[in-house]
């Protein structure tokens, strides 16, 4: 994809394209000029609008902290990535590559880029038109519990995880028990993967 081509998919023109360069530009690729430190920028402006917008539609501290784990997480940003072709936009390192993390990572990026190249308005524009504030994602970890815990079941036990990523790739496996039986989860990181497992328990003993 050319500048201009990620350009239209993201319906925002850069005044310093090198900006877009960096944000779709991976460590691996090169290691001074990549998207690691838009990387953390981005997300904590995603955060910070996302946070502002269900503040002001009056959600209080539980329900923005909800809200927010639905509309902002790796699942709901690598979609918005997709949809946005930033993963064929993507300058990768030479070679096999299979980082599961940088595409909504390029999401984050983009953000931060919009915003040091156009400000907070143009930043909080992109996030409102892209991001669906409407996705709800059920907390299958708060919902195992309390089932178990209404039938008067032990509560569920969860492993620590182990990586079994390779050459520098992360996939985490987590093991839950419950109701005596095990189920096992995979993820990014060990918060998604222990997610996984709590939904496949959920599934098996609930039938949802």
């Amino acid at each position: 994809m050319t500048t201009s081509d990620v350009e239209r998919a993201l319906g925002y023109n850069f005044s310093d394209a090198s900006l877009l360069r960096r944000a779709l530009t991976l460590k691996g690729a090169d290691e001074h000029f990549n998207n690691e430190s838009l990387e953390c920028l981005g997300d904590s402006l995603i955060g910070f609008v996302a946070a502002e917008k269900f503040f002001r539609d009056g959600l209080d501290e539980g329900g923005i902290t909800s809200r927010k784990k639905s509309v902002v997480n790796d699942r709901a940003l690598a979609e918005v990535s997709l949809a946005l072709g930033l993963d064929a936009a993507l300058i990768k390192p030479k070679g096999a590559f299979n980082n599961k993390k940088a595409i909504p990572s390029a999401y984050e990026a983009v953000v931060a880029a919009i915003y040091l190249d156009g400000g907070m308005a143009a930043a909080k524009d992109f996030i409102y038109r892209t991001l669906d504030f409407s996705r709800r994602e059920r907390d299958y970890i708060a919902c195992l519990q309390e089932a178990l815990q209404g039938r008067g079941m032990p509560l569920p036990v969860y492993s620590q995880g182990l990586d079994e990523g390779r050459d520098g790739e992360h996939d985490f496996v987590v093991t839950v028990l419950a109701a005596g039986r095990t189920f096992y989860g995979r993820g990014a990181n060990t918060a998604l993967a222990r997610r996984a497992a709590a939904a496949a328990a959920y599934a098996a003993l609930f039938g949802e």
